[in-house]
């Protein structure tokens, strides 16, 4: 196609839309299937921990794995074992299948995403890569505001295994996209390998950026992963109304990945990271006492959302900026790591907050989710003063890249 967005390109960002979808739409039917499964809250919150440990653990491990493979072999079998994933868990007879369901369907995800960058770009002219990328990413955001709340939806009015039936026919949707559109010969970049991947992680001043992008998504998904269960238990949402409020979510949520990038590119990346964590450590923390008033949790929810994933620009802006400083041959390897420290933090903070679901109670995950987040401020603040004393001014930087 000599004009307008490739087919190939398109297919890439359904897939992005369909793994989008499975791995948010959890939150919404956690109420939903710790109640047809009858176990606890904290037991069905575990299945976005294990679904993001699958992320963490596939998209390094597997990606230098599968280094060899041709792209679009692997992305083929990615969108298959992404289909069949979520078919195990439609036909799921219980929690451990369930889980199981998860964890294949997580692995998919972290390949997904590494492989997809790189065939993006490999489908467009050399001056328009970034926009591609930019574009398969649109999947996510989307997935957020329509996926979710439609999955929700879905799940409250069928049984939460519709839904994955649903974004099981997504995938196969990719799949066959996949197959018709993507070229066959593409270029091959060589392997990240496991080296290069112990270079970066030796690396201390990126491990800091990867503590602040664990603790800021830990803290958000510590309360965000019990959203649905506040909203219905505490707040008195009819399920219906959940999915309504998971959509303006979802339209905040794009509205602040705009934001984001925009404060990131005036300001520099530090800059903006701590005014994004400040806030949303005060949303969170407002939300324990707004949760028992519709009007003013809506509110609330709409703030959440606005700042929730408004650092990811500014995050994978600094991380790669850092890498460059540090291990320059491995700057692509960095990013991805950043991707894997993003759900390491959901991992963790789900996990947590079933914790604190389990011996404390549901309240107290939005206050104790701003106190982590206030931890990704701190090293945050850490890391603007460790680039000052070498010698970087990242607010001076921010704005120059503003006046181009």
């Amino acid at each position: 196609m000599s004009r307008g967005i490739p087919l190939a390109l398109l297919a890439l960002t359904l897939g992005a839309f369909a793994i989008g979808t499975t791995e948010f739409v959890i939150v919404g039917l956690i109420p939903t299937i710790a109640a047809d499964l009858h176990v606890s809250l904290p037991s069905a919150g575990l299945l976005v921990s294990l679904y993001a440990l699958g992320v963490a653990v596939g998209a390094p491990v597997l990606t230098a794995l599968t280094g060899r493979v041709p792209r679009k072999a692997l992305l083929v079998a990615l969108m298959v074992l992404f289909t069949v994933g979520n078919l195990i868990a439609w036909m799921s007879p219980g929690y451990g299948s369930l889980i199981v369901a998860r964890v294949l369907t997580g692995l998919a995800h972290g390949v997904f995403f590494s492989i997809g960058s790189i065939i993006a770009t490999s489908v467009v002219p050399k001056e328009k890569a970034a926009s591609a990328i930019a574009i398969m990413f649109t999947g996510l955001t989307v997935a957020l505001v329509t996926g979710v709340p439609l999955g929700t939806f879905i799940g409250q009015h069928l049984g939460w295994r519709a839904t994955f039936l649903a974004v099981a026919a997504l995938g196969v949707i990719a799949l066959v996209g996949s197959l018709l559109f993507v070229p066959r010969n593409l270029p091959r970049s060589a392997p990240a390998t496991f080296g290069q991947q112990f270079a970066v992680l030796a690396q201390p001043r990126l491990l800091l950026v990867y503590a602040i992008t664990a603790l800021g998504y830990g803290g958000t998904f510590l309360s965000f992963t019990y959203l649905a269960s506040i909203l219905q238990d505490v707040t008195g949402f009819s399920a219906n109304a959940v999915s309504l409020v998971l959509l303006v979510y979802g339209v905040s949520v794009a509205i602040g990945n705009l934001w984001g990038g925009r404060l990131a590119d005036r300001m520099g990346p530090i800059p903006a990271l701590k005014r994004i964590f400040a806030l949303l450590a005060l949303v969170l923390f407002v939300l324990t006492f707004t949760a028992y008033n519709t009007w003013l949790v809506l509110l609330t929810v709409l703030a959440l959302g606005a700042v929730a994933f408004g650092n990811v620009p500014g995050l994978q802006v600094y991380v790669v900026k850092q890498a460059q400083r540090f291990v320059p041959q491995a700057a692509d390897v960095a990013s991805g790591l950043n991707i894997a420290a993003f759900n390491v933090g959901i991992a963790l903070g789900a996990s947590l907050g079933g914790l604190v679901v389990d011996h404390v109670g549901l309240m107290h995950t939005p206050w104790l989710g701003a106190l982590v987040v206030v931890g990704a401020y701190g090293l945050t603040v850490l890391s603007g003063r460790l680039d000052r004393r070498d010698g970087i001014d990242d607010r001076a930087e921010g704005i120059a890249v503003a006046a181009h």
